[in-house]
């Protein structure tokens, strides 16, 4: 079974991201999971041992860390600082987000995207940008001045040239034209409707017409009301609609999150929203207790995912291996990468968060 690039991880508990089996070896080779056998069956000297391992996380939506913003600093060691910071809350992968801002930001964050690669930088999935094809009626922190709905041209334009690299767009779908959201979806580009004013039959149509996630649930979306459903209450009522949350107690109150993962199950997961302390750009980002503004409106989170799993698990009550769930294997799911992440299973990538019994980020195994 041995070889020099063959290593075996050791767990008292082991949660596979379906079920928990105890005293487990994992063999990894390679970076893809050989197997999983009981420690007893593992004739291989285990390089560490953990109370708990779980699949590692990812996050989809983080705008940047240690005071690189990505809008402010696009060049590759943003991303390098922003994987840091992921890693060191128990993500392997990472989806950098810029928001609503100037195409030339966009387009050189796709370029920091690919020298972050060629320099071999780990767990970059892609990029996500939010806006600025939103609705200036949500659009929260998000600036006026660059906020519009795009031709086909300028979409064309943005998609040729982050073709491979973007990931993701969030944008309001009532703004946007049929022929645009087409454009998009031919790319593989995942789309997630926000900072969005849609009614609920705009927002359930959307949703029908294969817009799979929504971004940041409850928050800069039309609301749920009792004679006006809005997006929330299409998101509650659809059947397949994925949406993010995040888990902070001030984007969302805990209660509420309670509340949505009553209705929407296996369809809600997590993001951090995550920003950094900046003075610089358009978006002066400052920290507030445990949460940032920017230009007096709350602007993003300070959370990590490890902190969100804490808080869903002592804050929402919500049970440990479904909240492990919402921080690996949905968000996989929202990219189409459950076939190889979000779980612990032969074949699949070794990509592993090592836990104490508190569920305390001990560290990190990344299979690229």
């Amino acid at each position: 079974m041995a070889s020099k690039e063959t290593k075996v991880y050791q767990a008292g508990h082991l949660f596979t991201g379906t079920e928990w089996l105890k005293e487990q070896a994992i063999v990894v080779c390679n970076g893809k999971i050989l197997e999983v056998l009981p420690v007893k069956e593992c004739s291989v000297k285990p390089v560490s041992t953990h109370a708990k391992i779980a699949p590692a996380f990812m996050d989809i939506q983080i705008y940047g860390a240690y005071g690189k913003l990505l809008s402010v600093y696009p060049e590759a060691d943003a991303l390098h600082k922003l994987y840091q910071y992921c890693s060191e809350g128990g993500a392997s992968h990472f989806q950098p987000t810029v928001a609503t801002n100037s195409y030339e930001v966009f387009y050189r964050a796709i370029d920091a995207v690919n020298v972050y690669r060629k320099e071999g930088g780990k767990g970059c999935i892609g990029l996500h940008i939010e806006g600025p094809w939103i609705n200036t009626l949500k659009r929260g922190a998000h600036l006026d001045t660059f906020i519009h709905s795009p031709s086909l041209e300028q979409a064309k334009a943005l998609l040729e040239y982050g073709n491979g690299v973007i990931t993701m767009i969030t944008l309001a779908p009532e703004v946007c034209r049929k022929e645009v959201i087409d454009l998009i979806k031919s790319y593989g580009v995942v789309i997630s409707a926000g900072h969005s004013n849609a009614s609920y039959e705009e927002a359930m149509d959307a949703f029908d017409s294969g817009i799979p996630a929504a971004t940041h649930l409850y928050n800069a979306m039309s609301p749920l009301q009792h004679r006006a459903p809005g997006m929330v209450g299409a998101i509650f009522n659809h059947p397949k609609v994925m949406a993010s949350i995040v888990p902070d107690g001030f984007h969302v109150d805990f209660a509420a999150i309670k509340i949505a993962k009553q209705q929407m199950g296996e369809r809600l997961f997590v993001i951090t929203d995550a920003v950094t302390e900046t003075t610089e750009g358009p978006y002066p980002h400052h920290l507030k207790e445990d949460r940032y503004e920017s230009n007096g409106t709350l602007s993003g989170s300070a959370l990590t995912m490890g902190k969100s799993l804490q808080n869903l698990i002592h804050k929402v009550g919500i049970d440990v291996s479904e909240a492990l769930r919402m921080v690996s294997l949905y968000p996989a799911q929202v990219m189409g990468k459950d076939r190889t992440m979000g779980k612990i299973e032969k074949g699949f990538n070794a990509n592993l968060v090592l836990l104490n019994d508190l569920f305390e980020i001990e560290g990190i195994v990344v299979a690229d």
